[in-house]
């Protein structure tokens, strides 16, 4: 089975399945497809952070967005020391980061592919060539975007000669973007490193206006790292998510375990017990207030956490096994009472030693996400982004740049204390990426592949995912369609349109502080299902508040 946010990158990936190959086989095909026709939200100028199962172990590969060595920590600050605005740091080349997909992938296909390299961008290609239909997702995104106009090769491609996005169904061509891998799918992920493609990137990045500092030794000094994933028991089974510089493996570990503790603690919070109520809208089902309200807190004490000690750890000590310590997650769930807390302080995990500066920086959306499993017993899920929508808006060869470099703080200290995503030479910028594996614990059989985009809100996705799946028993499609929810340690958000007005007023009367927004989550799900006659089957789902489709034989 193979899923992503888009159905020609689902089809391009079973098609690598059917052919006999491995799921990282079917990640390739997906990524080079999702390039093409989802280039809002990632693409091979970007980054990805991948789970891999094969069959025996767990392994991670960080592909995350490097920054140059030219930058310092006051990239994004203006000449009178005040942070930029977001829009005065995203849009040009100072925001641009050294691109991790392609490199990440290699390292896991040269490990576990079964196919040819040069095979698996064989759908990609074609279909740049022969051209696809806007889909109504990606023409909302180009009408949106007001950036688009000042990059002549960007409104060359994606708007009419009025300068108005072209229309839903128009059928976009991509010539330059299937030379591009084409040459790729011959020379390998060296190509976009070295040569005349990094020479066209470095030009560009420089070139532009609000121009980086990224240089050829920055592109062909690029490494992606395999890393060793965050794996925790949450009651029978063991969930593993990705390290730093990614956040989110060890937020859903925080979660996940408060939760527990706080249910070993009085069981009438019990999330087992708090299953969703039905009712009657576009989403089947919303959670019981009570579940909704632990669930908030748990996520507030993560994310302050999250804010003040996690970034990339081969630059910051990250304390992974105080912030993931049983015994210091019982202890913040004791800070889980009837009321809301507001805002959460972060804590001090046993063996912290360094003192530090929260990371103020605004919460921000852009990614996308794919899974799948194949016929080895191998499985992954990857999360690929090139940052917010459009990346930095500069296009080379037929796909667009990151502006990974955002995702730093833009602001390096406060009263004399680093901020421990401060940017820095070489640095990867800390991300929400969640890509998630499920296992069993007793049997360590895979149960569950999954994850989303949504910038600072994929935590808050795939952890109501996981519970849905782990707790409450859900359908796969239930799970994902179940209005999304949490908190960012801000207020407690609820998706606009899809929760009751009862549910808001319980909230409230928790002492909840209640934003409904859009939340627009892009999940991929494929779980193990026992049917009723005992055969075992992959259940896939993909959510319907993007254009993705799962496929399955």
């Amino acid at each position: 089975m193979a899923a992503a946010a888009n159905s020609f990158a689902s089809e391009a990936g079973r098609e690598m399945l059917r052919a006999g190959g491995s799921s990282i086989d079917a990640a390739i095909a997906m990524q080079a497809v999702l390039t093409l026709v989802e280039p809002q939200a990632s693409g091979i100028g970007g980054g990805a952070l991948i789970m891999y199962w094969d069959g025996q172990r767990v392994q991670s590969y960080d592909g995350r967005e490097t920054a140059p060595a030219g930058v310092t920590e006051n990239l994004f600050l203006r000449s009178d020391g005040a942070p930029m605005t977001f829009s005065e740091g995203q849009i040009g080349g100072r925001s641009v980061g050294v691109p991790g997909v392609l490199r990440a992938l290699e390292l896991a296909h040269r490990e576990h592919g079964k196919l040819p390299w040069s095979r698996l961008f064989e759908p990609a290609i074609e279909l740049a060539e022969k051209g696809f239909p806007i889909s109504p997702r990606l023409y909302t995104q180009i009408a949106a975007d007001k950036f688009i106009p000042q990059s002549s090769a960007m409104a060359g491609y994606f708007l009419t000669a009025d300068g108005k996005a072209k229309a839903v169904g128009t059928i976009l061509r991509n010539p330059a973007l299937a030379e591009t891998l084409r040459t790729i799918a011959r020379d390998g992920a060296q190509a976009l490193y070295t040569g005349p493609i990094a020479s066209e990137i470095v030009q560009q990045v420089n070139a532009s206006r609000n121009s980086g500092t990224l240089s050829l030794a920055d592109m062909s000094g690029y490494r992606a790292v395999e890393r060793s994933p965050i794996c925790s028991d949450y009651q029978k089974w063991k969930v593993c998510g990705m390290p730093p510089p990614s956040s989110g493996g060890i937020a859903i570990a925080q979660m996940l375990g408060t939760l527990q503790a706080l249910a070993i603690k009085d069981p009438r919070y019990s999330l087992e017990t708090l299953k969703p109520n039905v009712v009657t809208s576009a989403a089947g089902s919303e959670p019981n207030a009570d579940a909704l309200h632990i669930i908030a807190e748990a996520g507030r004490l993560a994310y302050a956490d999250r804010n003040l000690y996690v970034a990339d750890s081969d630059f910051v000590p990250v304390n992974l096994k105080g912030l993931t310590d049983p015994r210091y997650l019982a202890m913040r769930a004791n800070l889980i009472g009837p009321k809301s807390m507001g805002k959460a302080e972060a804590g001090i995990p046993p063996g912290t030693t360094v003192a530090l500066a929260p990371d103020r920086s605004p919460m921000r959306i852009s990614t996308s996400h794919v899974a799948a499993v194949d016929d080895f017993g191998g499985a992954i899920s990857m999360t690929t982004t090139i940052e917010a929508y459009f990346g930095s808006h500069i296009m080379v060869r037929g796909f667009l740049l990151n502006n990974q470099l955002t995702d730093f703080s833009f602001q390096p200290s406060e009263n004399g204390r680093p901020v421990a995503n401060r940017v820095e030479a070489g640095k990867r910028p800390r991300s929400s990426m969640s890509p998630t594996l499920v296992f069993d614990k007793k049997s360590n059989q895979l149960v569950g592949v999954l994850g989303s985009p949504g910038g600072s809100q994929i935590i808050e996705y795939v952890s109501k995912a996981l519970i849905g799946l782990l707790d409450w028993d859900m359908d796969v499609q239930a799970a994902i369609n179940m209005p999304n929810f949490g908190s960012r340690n801000g207020p407690t958000e609820v998706e606009a349109g899809l929760v009751s007005p009862g549910l808001i007023q319980s909230l409230k009367e928790r002492g909840h502080e209640v934003a409904q927004i859009e939340m627009t989550s892009g999940t991929q799900v494929i779980v193990r299902r026992t049917r009723p006659d005992g055969s075992v089957v992959w259940a896939g789902g993909a959510d319907p508040r993007r254009e993705g489709v799962a496929r399955g034989d």
